[in-house]
């Protein structure tokens, strides 16, 4: 990837995010049309409005997602002796499967290859999850912070992180698709 194709998808990127109040409302267009590379859908087509409630539904599902994340990790917490990551692995993974099939269906609206849009989601929480396990013991288990405050702080930046990965990544060129 050249340098000229670097700067653009960062725009295009920051762009795209303006819709859910960055701000950043830099115009592409002032960039070569001829670089051709990008791995998130076209800017011409998001209508504002309908992206605002894309990312209400997706708060929406998340926040029942994170009812259920963090039931399962106090369940796990205050019954067993586990420490912080096998109860945090649980539970998180119970939150994933729950928000990828609403949020397929009813947020982006998708027909892709389910197998395919699965495969890209667990390529993101194969970043995701041992960065936020790592943190969350050394958090919670060496520095003693309060556990329900480490989860917390993890299902904000997976709120964060996994909408952006799905919104552009996972199913950027079939929003909408779904008959």
């Amino acid at each position: 990837m050249t340098l000229s194709q670097s700067i653009h998808t960062v725009l295009e990127l920051f762009n795209k995010l303006s819709f859910i109040g960055i701000g950043f409302s830099y115009t592409i267009s002032k960039y070569s049309k001829s670089d051709n590379f990008s791995i998130f859908a076209p800017v011409e087509n998001l209508k504002p409005m309908k992206e605002y409630w894309r990312f209400i539904r997706f708060a929406l599902f998340s926040a029942s997602a994170g009812l259920i994340e963090i039931g399962a990790f106090a369940l796990l917490n205050e019954i067993t002796s586990w420490s912080y990551w096998p109860c945090y692995l649980i539970a998180l993974l119970c939150s994933i499967l729950w928000n990828f099939t609403l949020n397929r269906k009813f947020t982006f609206r998708s027909a892709a290859n389910v197998p395919v849009a699965m495969m890209k989601v667990l390529g993101f929480y194969a970043v995701f999850t041992p960065a936020t396990t790592i943190l969350g013991s050394y958090l919670a288990d060496t520095l003693m912070w309060n556990e329900y405050l480490v989860t917390g702080i993890n299902m904000g930046l997976n709120f964060v992180t996994e909408y952006l990965f799905q919104r552009y990544v996972v199913y950027g060129t079939s929003l909408d698709t779904q008959k």
